[in-house]
């Protein structure tokens, strides 16, 4: 049985396994049992290989539970969420915080210096400003000037200590570029259970362990058209997460609103290209995606290199509508050689799907991840 998921910018549908590339399980052989369901502002799905049906769906249930958590905490879309409640917390009170997100703030603040604020999630302004959450806007110079100066992590002091952080400003947090990274690093620290599976939350996917058949194939979206794969990997552990322009852009009278935003300049980012990042920690890739898109596909390549991280960059070839130039970092061409063949200079061929069954009917492109 062959399982196969897209990256970030579109999903192929987990339909009836049965009906996938690999023959139908045995008694004695592991049997894949899925659960789908809706948080963090987007759809997860969850698959299991095991031999033990009860078992298995416990176990999903398990992970479940777990992406809830992480929900309470860092979504931004709940009111009584850890990071919503600092959002409100008045200016120059200090907030406490719970020690998962205690530690998690610590990495931020690191990562945020490492990329010299291409990764910074206090863009909670910038967001509202043009309209992120709605259908998108232009705001005026005076709106985008008063966001941007309650724009940044450097507006809260950071108390490790205490656990305990304080906005010096009006600045709030968006989880956009780091909530479903958590949530899925948080799901592979959990006591193991039975069987491999893999977890795609909103197009960010993690796998453990191996199915039967070998490596999880993942079909990475063409990065303007998200009902079509551009190229198709085999994953066998860690993350895969990818940023790009095509989800969740408005088209506005004033022209395109990107839902990437660029907190140094506290702009959208309107690109054609995407970026795909893998990682064994779930929350460096899903960072890193957003980081390495905001730097761009030549300086994202060359700080992907310069720190062995694992990146793919796609961009729409130039007057050729069915090729794609990819572009791989050393680390993404060692991990899967498969791409390194196609990921020179010239444009690479759209590669075949991971089911020749499988037409654009096929596909269903779920509603905007919100987080």
């Amino acid at each position: 049985m062959r399982v196969a998921t897209t990256v970030a910018l579109a999903l192929l549908p987990f339909v009836s396994l049965p009906s996938l590339c690999w023959p139908r399980a045995t008694a004695s052989t592991p049997h894949a049992v899925q659960r789908t369901v809706y948080v963090m502002g987007t759809r997860a799905t969850l698959v299991l290989f095991t031999t033990a049906r009860a078992a298995g769906l416990r176990q999903l249930e398990a992970m479940v539970r777990s992406l809830e958590r992480t929900e309470a905490e860092l979504s931004t879309w709940r009111t009584d969420s850890v990071l919503s409640t600092l959002n409100r917390q008045p200016v120059g009170e200090p907030l406490e915080l719970p020690a998962a997100v205690c530690a998690l703030w610590g990495e931020l603040t690191a990562w945020h210096r490492a990329t010299d604020g291409a990764f910074d999630p206090a863009v909670g302004a910038l967001s509202e400003a043009w309209g992120l959450r709605a259908a998108g806007r232009h705001p005026s110079p005076g709106q985008l000037a008063a966001a941007r100066a309650v724009t940044g992590l450097t507006h809260f002091q950071f108390e490790a200590s205490a656990c305990r952080v304080t906005r010096l400003v009006d600045v709030t947090l968006d989880a956009g570029a780091f909530g479903k990274g958590e949530a899925l690093r948080r799901l592979l620290r959990q006591p193991a259970g039975g069987g491999s599976w893999m977890v795609d939350l909103g197009g960010q996917v993690v796998v453990s362990g191996a199915p039967p058949a070998g490596g999880w194939p993942i079909a990475i979206a063409h990065p303007a058209r998200r009902a079509e794969t551009a190229v198709e990997i085999t994953l066998e552990s860690g993350s895969l997460a990818t940023s790009g322009a095509s989800e969740r852009s408005y088209e506005t009278a004033g022209g395109m609103v990107a839902h990437i935003l660029d907190p140094r300049t506290g702009r959208p980012l309107h690109r054609p290209g995407s970026v795909t990042v893998w990682h064994e920690d779930a929350l460096t890739a899903d960072i890193l995606s957003t980081a390495l898109y905001v730097l761009g596909p030549e300086v994202g390549r060359r700080y992907a290199d310069e720190h062995g991280f694992a990146a793919l960059f796609l961009a729409p070839a130039r007057g050729d509508r069915e090729s794609v130039v990819l572009r791989a970092s050393r680390a993404f061409r060692q991990r899967f050689p498969a791409v390194a063949r196609v990921a020179g200079d010239p444009p690479a061929r759209r590669a075949v799907g991971p089911c020749e069954m499988f037409t654009p009917h096929d596909w269903t492109t779920f509603g905007p991840a919100q987080d």
